[in-house]
């Protein structure tokens, strides 16, 4: 399940909002090895929380209005930023397209479970949709500019693969294709007022694979919010600085 909230006709921006929910499906929560107690725990380290409200204050202020996609699911249902085979790193700690472990190595399903039904249910029907809407970005606008919608915590948790370098308070993942350097120069630019880093903690960004590495007409950059920057953790309420975050990201937009 995901949402497509419309922008202007005339906007090749898409803000892409992959891991604001907590909801998941009656299949997915049945797969699950974790009391209430354990799922709850997963969701408050794993959400991005309120990021969805972060996209949608910035689109409402943004002077051209951009396309939002956005998931309606939790990233314990599928992660659809993952590859879903042996190309993704992240299966080392059991966290691929379908998780089979949690943020602390916790395991969340069984030994077996190979999650095919939820990647047909829900992980390629997702990456057809993002298709769909970048193709028509290309179609109306000559080009697409894909910008991810991110957060993570201001300590590292144990899944992380890259988690030993600078926590920047807002971070820039880039692609070598994808990424111009005059669209980091602007996401540098609009989030002047924070410390900015490239690649660390996190690095790249989504381009469906439709069009990664071949459509040079198709950009993208992701943007990872420090939490406490704008809420309390680890899934608390938004504070003041959520509107500063969004109104940054207006200016990049």
């Amino acid at each position: 399940m995901f949402h497509v909230l419309p922008g202007d006709p005339g906007s090749p921006v898409i803000l892409h909002v992959p891991h604001a929910s907590r909801e998941l499906t009656e299949r997915a929560r049945a797969g699950l090895l974790l009391d209430e107690a354990g799922l709850t725990d997963e969701l408050d380290h794993l959400t991005d929380a309120h990021t969805d409200l972060i996209a949608l204050r910035a689109a409402d202020t943004a002077p051209v209005r951009p396309w939002i996609f956005a998931n309606g699911l939790s990233r314990l249902v599928v992660d659809p930023e993952r590859f879903p085979d042996e190309r993704e790193e992240m299966r080392a700690v059991g966290m691929g397209a379908v998780y089979t472990h949690g943020y602390a190595g916790r395991r969340l399903r069984a030994a077996e479970f190979a999650g095919g039904e939820l990647l047909d249910e829900h992980f390629h029907p997702y990456a057809q949709g993002f298709t769909d809407l970048v193709t028509e970005r290309l179609a109306a606008t000559g080009r697409a500019v894909i910008i991810d919608v991110h957060s993570y915590p201001r300590r590292a948790l144990p899944y992380e693969l890259h988690g030993d370098g600078p926590r920047p308070q807002i971070c820039l993942g880039t692609d070598d294709f994808h990424t111009p350097d005059d669209l980091v120069a602007a996401a540098r630019a609009a989030f002047g007022a924070y410390e900015v880093a490239i690649n660390t903690p996190f690095a790249g960004a989504y381009v469906p694979l439709t069009h990664y590495g071949r459509d040079e007409a198709v950009s993208a950059l992701m943007v990872e919010i420090r939490r406490d920057t704008y809420m309390t953790e680890p899934a608390g309420d938004p504070h003041e600085g959520l509107g500063d975050v969004a109104d940054a990201l207006a200016a990049l937009i």
